[in-house]
């Protein structure tokens, strides 16, 4: 199910996590070769992503649960 990114913040191990609409939490890591998300090394470029939509797995599984 795709949800809009509210907001960003950083998990224990100080990896950017996607806050979702739903209150869910999805992973947005830089991490080359494997993923180029550059963007989400700058305040600027993580609140260009606001708004945009992800496919929320949490969703699709179980929507009641939510991620705290």
């Amino acid at each position: 199910m795709k949800q809009r990114i509210t907001g960003f913040d950083k998990d224990d191990e100080d990896h950017w996590r996607a806050i979702l609409e739903c209150g869910h939490r999805q992973h947005v890591r830089h991490d080359p070769p494997m993923t180029t998300r550059e963007w989400v090394l700058t305040e600027k470029g993580r609140d260009s992503r606001i708004g945009i939509e992800l496919e929320c797995k949490r969703c699709d599984e179980d929507p009641d649960a939510l991620d705290e």
